[in-house]
């Protein structure tokens, strides 16, 4: 067993391992999901305040910012196994930084920060976020529905005024995402929370994890942005979900059911973006997206984002339709691709030797 654990001391024996056959059929297992019901109903409570938030929206004079208010209906994912004292407390954290989040890279955009500039502000958040959200016990989905609102608030804004609109309509919608959980959450079972694998490590490794989510962040972002990627943030946010996995094994699995996940989710979008949906159409389909992909993403990851997908780019659709449409839906394929890639690297590259040493021992036992 000693002369086993040796061979992963090197970075070129990791990558042997992940690049197996092994690791791809493990990709694309598909298991019982653990805590459906609690799952489900994060999903649902998103549903609920997507059909009662968004319609109000899109009827009254700041239809504009619709798309904004959808992104402060995802807080009701968080804390779906927090005990039932600890859950609307969740909920409301995630609302500010939600609306923290929006204001910042809103605030940001109208000062007038070059895209290089912004990239590595959202780097950082990448870092930040990751860190409060683990720290924090908020629990899936993690820091990427944070990093995703940072992104869609990325580019140019014309008045500090928008900036407080932008801020306004995630805080509302957030609230009453909050209201919904606290409401409906005695529908909600008492399920044990999985054990945290960022609080047990020692210190050190906690600063490679952030180091690593910041840098591969922004490595990601600016390759996308030298490709000429107007949503640049995609990429980091790729990274990121690579990145944030606890174990080796898990990165790759990450990266390969993303980026699968990704590609088939960005053929839904175009097919519905042909028939040239309705405003209507698209908050209908959001509500059902957030439903739907609570119900599955926990059985395989990758299943998951063939929802995810979808949901994410009709948002962005709602809160930029001028810059939606089919190129969208193309560069969401490439950024992912982009992102993941590096993701995996960097997973690689900052890898401690227990991190190898555990993809040893995992491999063996899914051997036997």
């Amino acid at each position: 067993m000693h002369q086993r654990l040796s061979r992963v001391k090197s970075r070129s024996a990791a990558i042997r391992f992940l690049l197996s056959r092994a690791q791809f059929k493990e990709c694309f297992a598909v298991v019982n999901q653990p805590g459906f019901r609690n799952s489900a109903l994060a999903g649902l409570q998103v549903a609920i305040a997507a059909l009662v938030v968004l319609p109000l929206i899109e009827l009254s004079d700041f239809s504009h910012l619709i798309g904004f208010a959808s992104l402060g209906t995802l807080v009701a994912l968080f804390g779906r196994f927090a005990a039932p004292e600890r859950r609307g407390f969740t909920v409301f954290l995630c609302l500010l930084c939600q609306t923290a989040t929006v204001f910042v890279m809103s605030l940001v955009a109208w000062l007038e920060l070059p895209m290089v500039g912004q990239l590595a502000i959202l780097a950082l958040l990448c870092g930040t976020l990751f860190y409060i959200v683990t720290v924090g016990d908020f629990g899936p989905p993690g820091a990427l529905i944070f990093i995703f609102a940072a992104s869609v608030s990325m580019g140019q804004v014309d008045t500090f005024a928008s900036v407080l609109e932008r801020t306004t309509a995630t805080a509302v919608a957030a609230a009453l995402a909050w209201l919904v959980v606290m409401i409906t959450d005695v529908f909600r079972h008492d399920t044990p929370a999985a054990q945290d694998w960022f609080k047990s490590r020692p210190a050190s490794h906690k600063l490679i994890a952030v180091a690593r989510m910041v840098l591969g962040s922004a490595v990601a972002a600016y390759v996308a942005y030298a490709f000429g990627g107007q949503h640049a943030g995609w990429a980091a946010m790729g990274a990121v979900a690579v990145l944030q996995g606890s174990h080796l094994h898990i990165s790759m699995s990450r990266a390969l059911q993303r980026t699968i996940g990704n590609v088939l989710g960005a053929l839904l979008v175009a097919l519905v973006l042909l028939s040239q949906p309705s405003v209507w159409t698209i908050i209908g389909l959001v509500a059902l997206l957030s439903f739907a992909t609570e119900t599955i993403i926990g059985s395989n990851y990758g299943l998951g984002q063939v929802l995810v997908t979808p949901m994410a780019l009709f948002m962005s659709y709602l809160a930029a339709p001028d810059l939606a449409g089919m190129a969208m839906v193309q560069e969401r394929v490439v950024d992912t691709l982009i992102g993941t890639a590096v993701g995996i690297c960097f997973a690689i590259l900052f890898s401690t030797l227990d991190d190898r040493a555990h993809l040893l021992t995992h491999h063996i036992n899914r051997g036997r």
